[in-house]
């Protein structure tokens, strides 16, 4: 990452004594599938923000589109798009962190399972291409399903020799933002200032929200507790249903991913006690991977932070999610170990 001198900063030497620091990020951010449904708003969000010098942003059509468009923003991040598979090389040249939301949209009536094969290959094609680019850079998978697409991406990178488990991400805070909504509805509280932790997966039955451990603390009726636990569990189909066929989330999934991009740029900085769920390689439980709340750092993942004191309710959730997972895990390798 470069470090330039241009944003103004206290920073305390002690409670008498200070010092003013100039200072910015420049990291060099990559997304991949820019012209998509979530890509677009994605990228927008990213160009707003003063963590970012660089955008570099890729898809198989309309990108130089997006990126023109995009460039005419008053802010400091000097866009730049590249189109299909020959420019995929130069598009991550340098980058520091790369966000994939690249793949086919659920429709109606499909499963994240039904999108594997087409999003497989998409993932591992893009996977392939950041090992050989830019192998240091921070990872950030979006696309679908990311509970076999990160066992993807981990193996793709193994093959080069430059996998680094602290720095693959999947992408689940979708999850913890609707869950924050959800919760501060029913409360009557400040969505802003309300935490869920989300554990599992993410899809169905694997996403886990640790109502018990929210922020402020929340009680709710078993039969309250429930519903709320469903409803954060299908709310992807909540959207797809009510789009009528004309889409999935993508609008919140793009803030989701803006904002959990944000953190790992914030924590790349140097920013401290940055906190965020992702799904990654994990021995929390006996899946391989697993999503708890991570404290992140300047080399990506500083501290699993684990399951935390779990109820006896989300105690069987766990269990309940255990084997789908492990599935979807193995379907993700297998793909790997059979790719020609």
């Amino acid at each position: 990452m470069h470090i330039c001198i241009l944003k103004y900063c206290l920073c305390w030497k002690s409670s008498k004594t200070q010092k003013i620091c100039w200072f910015f990020n420049n990291a060099k951010v990559a997304v991949l599938g820019a012209s998509g449904g979530i890509g677009q708003p994605l990228s927008l969000l990213l160009k707003n923000s003063p963590l970012v010098g660089e955008l570099s942003l890729f898809d198989i059509a309309h990108t130089p589109g997006v990126a023109a468009d995009l460039s005419h923003i008053e802010t400091r991040a000097h866009v730049t798009g590249y189109m299909g598979p020959d420019q995929l090389n130069a598009a991550l040249k340098g980058c520091d962190v790369v966000v994939i939301p690249a793949g086919v949209p659920r429709k109606p009536g499909m499963t994240r399972d039904d999108l594997f094969n087409t999003n497989a290959t998409i993932v591992a094609t893009l996977a392939d291409a950041v090992a050989r680019n830019c192998p240091e850079a921070m990872i950030c998978i979006i696309a679908n399903p990311v509970n076999s697409t990160i066992p993807i991406t981990s193996e793709v990178m193994k093959k080069y020799g430059v996998y680094n488990p602290n720095r693959v991400f999947g992408v689940t805070t979708l999850d913890i933002v609707r869950a924050n909504a959800f919760v501060a509805e029913l409360k009557g509280l400040d969505p802003a200032r309300v935490n869920v932790p989300v554990i599992g997966g993410h899809a169905g039955k694997t996403i886990i929200p640790l109502i018990s451990q929210a922020t402020p603390k929340v009680e709710f009726p078993a039969d309250q507790l429930s519903a709320l636990t469903a409803r954060i569990q299908d709310a992807g189909t909540e959207v797809v249903k009510a789009k009528a066929g004309a889409g999935s989330a993508t609008l919140s999934m793009a803030y989701a991913g803006a904002r959990f991009t944000f953190s790992v740029l914030d924590a790349m900085n140097g920013k401290e006690g940055v906190v965020e769920c992702a799904y990654v390689r994990s021995e929390e439980t006996e899946c391989k991977y697993f999503s708890t709340p991570l404290l992140l750092g300047k080399h990506g993942i500083e501290k699993n932070l684990g399951l935390g004191k779990l109820s006896a309710f989300e105690e069987n959730l766990v269990a309940d999610a255990i084997g789908e997972l492990k599935g979807s895990i193995k379907k993700g390798e297998d793909f790997v170990a059979n790719m020609k």
